[in-house]
């Protein structure tokens, strides 16, 4: 692996995230060895049959890394929407440059072309704006569909979920079921923002330079802003909705455990 520690390379200048964020909690070394050891139990239980479904913000980013740096054979899957900023796009070839040494090969799921053009012309390119039932179809078209071709032939999957990213997200646990049965690992859940930055900082991992510009999720190009000082994380996706319905349908979660 490489030894850049942005997208582009080189150190972490005044104001970037790695600087304002890099604040690790005091068990930061037991969190890192406990997403280490559930990725490997990820891998063993279901061979050849799970996948990281990388967002391409930086806790996937994190987890690609522990991925590459462990060799474990985890397949890294992402949705390229055909709505990202060309700064989250660029990130799928920086990750299979970044870990050419350890063989990295990102799988790339795009919407259904015919769909994708059939919903902007019914609707307009704007929609996602006008009712929260088109957003959703919008992501329905974008994400879900492609996010069910990745999983068809998989047992588990992988994401970089956070319990304190927002409220919907704080009974998730480590390891659950998700709406399909499958299992669904979630290793940074009890990782705060700073200790992810400080893996980021520590590790050289590659990352969106829109974080730099106080984006802290990122999503669908229309459906992303940055945040001001004292706003909620999640606060600049789909802002205009209420807090509430602020998900796009991937992580249905399934009552009981894996």
């Amino acid at each position: 692996m490489s030894e850049t520690s942005s997208l582009i390379g080189g150190p972490a200048p005044a104001g970037s995230a790695i600087t304002l964020y890099n604040h690790p909690s005091a068990d930061y070394a037991a969190k890192v060895h406990a997403a280490i050891e559930l990725l490997k139990a990820a891998a063993i239980e279901h061979p050849g049959k799970v996948v990281q479904a990388t967002s391409l913000g930086v806790e996937d980013m994190v987890l690609t890394d522990l991925i590459a740096r462990y060799q474990l054979p985890i397949a890294i899957g992402t949705l390229e929407t055909g709505m990202l900023h060309p700064e989250t796009a660029a990130l799928i070839g920086a990750i299979e440059t970044h870990y050419a040494d350890a063989g990295l090969h990102v799988e790339v799921y795009k919407p259904v072309d015919e769909a994708a053009i059939a919903f902007v012309q019914q609707h307009g390119d704007k929609a996602m704006y006008e009712s929260i039932d088109l957003r959703k179809a919008c992501c329905g078209i974008r994400k879900l569909e492609p996010l069910g071709r990745m999983l068809a032939e998989r047992s588990a999957w992988i994401t970089g979920l956070r319990r304190e990213q927002s409220n919907n997200r704080g009974d998730m646990a480590a390891r659950e079921l998700d709406d399909k049965g499958r299992t669904k690992f979630n290793p940074l859940i009890e990782w705060t923002w700073g200790d992810v930055w400080h893996y980021v900082s520590v590790n050289h991992v590659p990352y969106n330079p829109l974080h730099d510009q106080f984006m802290p999720s990122i999503g669908c190009a229309p459906c992303t802003r940055a945040i001001a000082v004292g706003e909620d994380f999640r606060a600049g996706r789909w802002w205009w909705e209420d807090e509430n319905s602020k998900e796009c349908g991937l992580h249905v979660k399934q009552h009981g455990d894996a």
